[in-house]
């Protein structure tokens, strides 16, 4: 610990202890936002009276705002600096968030998707700046670790993100469901869905009050530039020297997939936890409260895990690390798919021990030695999250079969994830070699 603490606090004369808390925070906040979302497309689906697949728009306005603005954002970065890049960012995320009162005020739908459109937008000028920013702040030879260690709050975030999204949003809508709100009449319907966009919204509005104080503090805080060289080519020339380099080629494909294979995982333990449960005799509704607890114990492990092997990596190559992790889960996930019962819903649990390193691992592995190109660098594996959005619908399609050759389809289903994790292990085997 004593050798991340020296490269955080100071390297080549610069202290970058107050500019390191303050961008690590930044993890918390944006994990915030993922993970208030998720629950989003089912609450949209039922207060507007729409089929999951509109409510499931929520999700491609998140991802798009994403993937729209990650090379605008390392080009931006690129002209002024990562600091200018964060306040771009924190600025948009707040904007995002206020903008779901006039949203509520309009009573309409799709101006909730303009807001979260934005408010992503501002997350990727985030991400696409403060992964790169952590990982110049001392020695190279660090870098990887100090990314895990600042990764390692993101999931504090998602916590905070699931907890309020479960007990101040779902429990406080109106329980009637888009059945039961079909009978409705017009006026009552209308009065309905007043209230319970206005319980939506609270939230939102109170991290956008907290993004607009973090971004006065960061705005007055002393934030070291980072040494920047004086020749810069043009985005088509940058962007054909980092794609002509394996390690960063190949790392945006695993970031690709293991993205994919994160938000399948927790997304679909609610599917599987609940088909487990109702196969004991549990209720429906009893059994996605149960399922849901399950998932925020995978959150739990994961948050934990990432402090444990952040710990390991003073020890243990990144690639290597990566590699051996990538088995655990791959094995994890074959008791998934192979196990019927508690016993299959607890190798999906573990499942998130063994991922908890991977982003940033090979966030760290596919940037290192890029300099300079690491900010456009940043942008392909910022874009690289697509693979959370294109990927599940493809394992809610196995899903909605029921069962697949006399077993149940949603545990096949993870064949998907497996396919995945094998991808992420490749990768760690390539890097660990080299």
């Amino acid at each position: 610990m004593n050798k991340i603490k020296e490269s955080i606090l100071k390297h080549n004369g610069v202290n970058y202890l107050i500019p390191f808390i303050l961008i690590t925070s930044c993890f918390a906040l944006w994990g915030f936002a993922n993970d208030i979302t998720n629950p989003m497309v089912k609450a949209f689906s039922k207060i507007f009276r729409m089929s999951v697949t509109d409510g499931a728009l929520v999700q491609v306005a998140f991802y798009g705002g994403y993937f729209a603005m990650a090379f605008p954002a390392a080009m931006f970065i690129r002209r002024y600096s990562y600091k200018a890049g964060i306040l771009m960012g924190l600025g948009l995320y707040a904007i995002g968030a206020f903008l779901f009162f006039p949203a509520k005020m309009t009573g309409s739908y799709y101006p909730f998707l303009v807001a979260y459109f934005i408010l992503t937008c501002g997350l990727s000028f985030l991400e696409t700046s403060a992964n790169p920013y952590i990982l110049s702040m001392g020695s190279e030879a660090t870098a990887t670790r100090r990314l895990n260690l600042a990764q390692a709050f993101n999931p504090m975030g998602s916590l905070v993100g699931m907890y309020v999204a479960m007990n101040f949003i779902q429990a406080k809508l109106n329980p009637l469901d888009t059945a039961g709100r079909a009978q409705l009449s017009e006026v009552e319907f209308e009065a309905m869905k007043q209230s319970d966009l206005s319980v939506l919204i609270g939230p939102y509005l109170i991290i956008g009050t907290v993004i607009a104080v973090m971004f006065l503090v960061i705005w007055l805080a002393r934030m070291p530039k980072v040494q920047e060289s004086s020749k810069q080519d043009g985005l088509l020339s940058t962007l054909k020297r980092i794609f002509s380099q394996k390690r960063y080629r190949n790392g945006v494909i695993a970031q690709f997939a293991y993205v994919g294979a994160q938000i399948m995982c927790w997304t679909f333990i609610i599917q599987y936890g609940t088909r487990v449960f109702m196969a004991e005799g549990m209720a429906e509704k009893a059994a996605e409260v149960l399922s849901q607890q399950y998932n925020i114990i995978a959150m739990v492990i994961f948050c934990s895990s990432r402090f444990v092997c952040t710990y390991l990596l003073k020890y243990i190559n990144p690639g290597r690390l990566l590699f051996f992790l990538a088995i655990a889960a791959t094995a994890a996930t074959v008791g998934v798919i192979a196990i019927d019962g508690r016993v299959g819903l607890y190798c999906l649990v573990a499942v998130s021990a063994c991922m908890s390193l991977m982003f940033p691992t090979i966030y760290g592995i596919a940037l290192e030695g890029m300099g300079e190109d690491a900010k456009f660098g940043a942008a392909g594996l910022i874009m690289a999250i697509l693979g959370g959005s294109v990927l599940p619908p493809l394992q809610a399609m196995i899903i909605d079969q029921g069962t697949l050759l006399g077993w149940p389809a949603v545990n096949l289903s993870f064949l998907l994830p497996l396919a995945c994790f094998l991808v992420v292990m490749y990768y760690g085997y390539s890097t660990a070699k080299e």
